[in-house]
């Protein structure tokens, strides 16, 4: 488990992680949501032990990060724009980390340069952005750490690739607890992936949710209600964050039961009323539009 208790880290007067009070449970898809500048390169940074922070804590199951040789063991760091040793090759890359975490698996790097088509004595710097994502992700999945930090790695990745990306992530979950944290800009680049998400905003935490347990709490509502429909009532029925009409139809999207929802307006006699599921950019919509933020900065 992560857990990062009253956060803060500043550069001169700029303030780029404020107060932040979070927890990454394992076994689960965390993905740290942002625009530019809100803070999520930062949060990493200080997570993998690059940054040390001004205030406050960060752990990694229990144990202090920054200066913690054995605890980096724990984890495999993928920045935005992965370093790499000049003129070297991604086989040179390999041995040195395989010198660096104890698990290093030699044989499944072999595996994965070979599944996705990578040469492995070919100089790192003729790559592609996306190549170099690419080789970014077998090496920080050949090092079989626990955790995986990855800022902006799916981007510079085709959909196709994405998804296989996505694909080794669910097998490693599965088989050995692995637990990815991944930092992204694009609200939907995640949507099928995370399970839990936390929302940053100018260095604070603004939003952090377990997905299941919001999807449970709000519904989505499609109806056609009667011309004389006192829709004053109908309001007041319910706690309705976002609202909708497009010619006679209504879209809510509504906290509370679902069961509950739907016997409350068929109490108002609908000439039709269904429940559709939401996304999760109607989720973000929905829990931070009172507060004012331009959801739409995420969607790309």
């Amino acid at each position: 488990m992560i857990e990062a208790k009253s956060l803060s880290k500043s550069f001169g007067k700029i303030k780029a992680v404020d107060d932040v009070t979070l927890t990454i449970a394992d076994g689960r898809v965390f993905g740290l949501i942002g625009t530019n500048g809100a803070g999520k390169s930062t949060f990493l940074r200080m997570a993998a032990g690059v940054l040390k922070p001004d205030k406050g804590s960060i752990t990694v199951d229990g144990n202090p990060v920054f200066e913690e040789p054995d605890t980096k063991e724990e984890f495999f760091y993928i920045s935005d724009e992965m370093y790499f040793f000049p003129n070297s090759t991604p086989d040179a890359m390999s041995a040195f980390f395989e010198k660096i975490y104890p698990h290093y698996d030699k044989e499944r790097y072999k595996k994965l340069m070979n599944d996705f088509s990578l040469a492995g004595r070919r100089k790192i710097n003729t790559f592609s952005k996306g190549m170099k994502k690419q080789l970014s992700i077998i090496l920080g999945l050949s090092a079989m750490t626990k955790y995986m930090y990855c800022d902006e790695t799916f981007d510079g990745l085709d959909p196709v690739m994405r998804q296989g990306v996505k694909s080794l992530f669910a097998s490693d979950m599965a088989e050995r607890g692995f637990t990815p944290v991944i930092a992204s800009h694009n609200l939907r680049e995640l949507e099928d992936i995370c399970d839990t998400v936390g929302l940053l905003h100018q260095g604070g935490i603004l939003l952090s949710e377990d997905l299941d347990e919001v999807k449970a709490d709000i519904h989505k509502l499609h109806c056609v209600l009667p011309k004389e429909t006192d829709m004053d009532a109908v309001r007041r029925c319910f706690e309705i964050l976002v609202e909708d009409k497009k010619g006679s139809v209504y879209t809510f999207t509504i906290r509370g039961v679902e069961e509950e929802i739907m016997k409350k307006i068929n109490d108002f006699e609908p000439l039709f009323a269904e429940m559709l599921p939401l996304s999760l950019e109607e989720i973000f919509i929905s829990e931070t539009g009172v507060t004012g933020y331009d959801i739409k900065k995420f969607i790309s």
